[in-house]
This record gives structure tokens, C-alpha cells and sequence, in this order.
């Protein structure tokens, strides 16, 4: 006889189906708590994450809640994780689609402003707000944290140089400083525009990512022209 699903009795049959739902209800239960810790971490900081209140705002147990993270500091490491998840969908992604060069570059920038124009989280670039939150710390979600602006970075610093070697950026570029000059201009427009409530500093930024590509370019019309 053939050992499988066919030598199941109903009973297991049933009990397998039972534990599958459950688990399916798990994860949409998980995701539905990530998909509001990360907004409220981009507004408030990983600190103001807690059992109770996300229990209480999303009518939940707070004995569900707990079984699915089992600690604040897993709840945040998981929210820092959904985070670098949805920051790879809207802004890494759609960026290496596109074939190396001064336009991915281009692109890559384009896309992080518009993720915090966009307000993808309520409180604009989620990593500015938790890496100033825990700069200073020690521990796993500081290393979390650290970890993928790290990650960001070299990512840049990356894309930077497959622009470099596909001869659209000058051989001399220099790589670090031309990434630390955009992820500059690209955080203080976030800063500014969630201070002050106001979309000026997008455009502001959009200049001088243009302007700096456009130094650094073989081809500078390959640069796109700022609407």
C-alpha cells in the first residue's frame, strides 16, 4: 500500500485541516499587526510599541498578540524587518528593473522620494525615524537597525558603481562620497517636508540629486530633466 495522504483517516484528514487553518489565521493576524506597528513606529519610535495597545487598537487578545511575537523586542525586530520588506517593494525593486546605470540611479532616487512624498509610512522614511531612535543604543534592534542602513548604503554605493562601470559615470567618481551627498539631499527633504508638513523640499532635492548626477556623468543628458 502507498504511504501518503491517501493512508490518512478522516479524522487526521480533518485535524491536518484544522491545523493549516489555524496557521493561515496566524499570519494574517501577524500581518495585520506589522502593518500597523510599522506606521506607528515611523511616527513615534519602536519604544511606543506594545502588547496592550496594539491588542486594544486592532481588537485583539492580548494573550494572541503575545503568543505571535512572545516579546517587545521580537515584536520590534519583526517590525524593522517589515519595514525593510516594504521599503524593498516600493523603492529597491521597481529601481533594479531598470539596467545599471546613471538612469537606475536616477530611478532609485526618484523612487525613495516618492516613498516618503507618497507617505508609505505616515511618519515619512521609517529608517530616519528609528535610527535616530536608537543610534545610541545597544542590543538586537540596534544592530537590526543598523543593519539595514548598512544594507541601504551599499546598495547605493552599488548602483553608484554599475553606473561607473557602464561607463555613464566619470572613472574618477568617488563612490562613498557620491552616495553620502544623495542620501543626504534625499533625508533632509523627508525631515523638512514631515516637519514643516510641506512638499517644497522634494523638489528642492530633486535639483540637486540632478545636479550632482549630472557633475558626475559622462553623458550628463542622459540625465532625466527635473519637471
Amino acid at each position: 500500500m502507498r504511504v501518503g495522504a491517501a493512508t490518512r483517516t478522516p479524522d487526521e484528514g480533518a485535524g491536518t485541516t484544522r491545523l493549516d487553518g489555524r496557521v493561515e489565521r496566524g499570519n494574517r493576524t501577524r500581518r495585520l499587526i506589522l502593518r500597523r506597528t510599522v506606521d506607528i513606529a515611523s511616527v513615534e519610535g519602536l519604544e511606543a510599541l506594545s502588547v496592550g495597545r496594539l491588542a486594544t487598537e486592532l481588537r485583539l487578545s492580548k494573550s494572541g498578540v503575545f503568543a505571535l511575537f512572545g516579546s517587545k523586542q521580537e515584536l520590534q525586530l519583526a517590525t524593522v524587518r517589515e519595514a525593510a520588506r516594504i521599503y524593498t517593494e516600493k523603492v529597491i525593486g521597481p529601481a533594479v528593473e531598470l539596467p545599471a546605470g546613471v538612469g537606475r540611479l536616477w530611478r532609485l532616487c526618484e523612487l525613495w522620494l516618492e516613498y516618503s512624498r507618497g507617505r508609505v509610512f505616515p511618519g515619512g522614511c521609517f529608517f530616519y525615524e528609528v535610527v535616530a531612535e536608537f543610534d545610541a543604543r545597544s542590543g538586537p534592534v540596534h544592530d537590526a537597525v543598523v543593519g539595514a542602513q548598512r544594507d541601504w548604503t551599499a546598495f547605493v554605493e552599488g548602483t553608484i558603481a554599475g553606473a561607473r562601470d557602464a561607463g555613464e559615470l566619470r572613472a574618477d567618481t568617488d563612490i562613498p562620497q557620491l552616495a553620502f551627498e544623495l542620501v543626504a539631499l534625499m533625508e533632509t527633504a523627508n525631515v523638512v517636508s514631515v516637519l514643516h508638513n510641506e512638499e517644497t523640499a522634494y523638489r528642492r532635492a530633486r535639483v540637486g540629486i540632478a545636479a550632482r548626477l549630472r557633475g558626475a556623468a559622462t553623458d550628463p543628458s542622459r540625465v532625466s530633466q527635473v519637471p
